[in-house]
């Protein structure tokens, strides 16, 4: 590939990735199977080159995904997350998008050796995006709610009992993942800008019914605010 992408976007569900692709007209495979198998599907961007990658969920699955992107463009490339999110502050509501300022693990936990909870040891309390990803995200104009505000992530589907324990614990957390703080660290440590841009499917419900009720319309929201911070990066 003769020109590097000028961003590449990452989305755990086949869902968030089409509702991306749709957006730029492009139509990516996904047939494969998912876990970092998937190829990055090239999408044309106003005579530039958007890379799209379905992870699959979870740490792992983000992980990989981000780490194909580093081996194929390196650290200068920007990295997107894109997709849908647990609303735990209160105050979000279905349909905010939420633009991460800060991303943090909320499976981490060694306070017994002084760390912050949510502090891998070795890394920092937390992660920061990428400036200027930011303020393209909070400069889209989609019509939907937006807020910068701290994206936590954990394998744990989120429900009730838990979205409890984490407002205590996480004050701080407006919304919750799979993916966002995994991708963070590995962008943190190799140095490549990161925002993770998430709309809220559901808020913490006792099961995962209100999640598949809201799951395409929120993966549409969040992928117009990706649309627009890409076309920014063209302009």
């Amino acid at each position: 590939m003769h020109h590097p992408p000028i961003a590449v976007v990452i989305a755990a569900m086949s869902e968030e990735v089409s509702a991306f692709a749709g957006l730029l007209g492009g139509t990516p495979i996904l047939d494969g199977p998912v876990g970092g198998h998937d190829e990055h599907h090239l999408l044309d961007v106003g005579g530039a080159t958007v890379a799209v990658r379905r992870s699959g969920i979870g740490f792992t699955n983000a992980t990989a995904a981000v780490a194909h992107a580093f081996h194929d463009f390196g650290s200068g490339i920007p990295v997107i997350s894109v997709g849908t999110a647990g609303g735990l502050m209160h105050g979000v509501a279905i349909g905010d998008v939420v633009v991460g300022d800060r991303y943090v693990n909320l499976n981490a936990d060694a306070t017994a050796f002084g760390y912050a909870l949510g502090q891998v040891p070795g890394m920092p309390t937390g992660y920061e995006p990428d400036q200027r990803l930011v303020d393209l995200a909070l400069a889209a104009d989609t019509g939907s709610l937006m807020r910068a505000a701290t994206i936590g992530s954990s394998e744990i589907f989120v429900t009730e009992g838990r979205a409890r324990l984490l407002r205590d614990a996480f004050p701080t957390v407006a919304a919750v993942d799979m993916e966002s703080a995994a991708i963070a660290q590995f962008a943190h440590v190799h140095d490549m800008p990161f925002v993770s841009i998430r709309c809220i499917s559901d808020l913490c419900a006792p099961d995962g019914d209100e999640f598949k009720e809201h799951l395409d319309d929120a993966a549409a929201r969040a992928a117009r605010v990706v649309h627009d911070v890409v076309t920014g990066l063209v302009g």
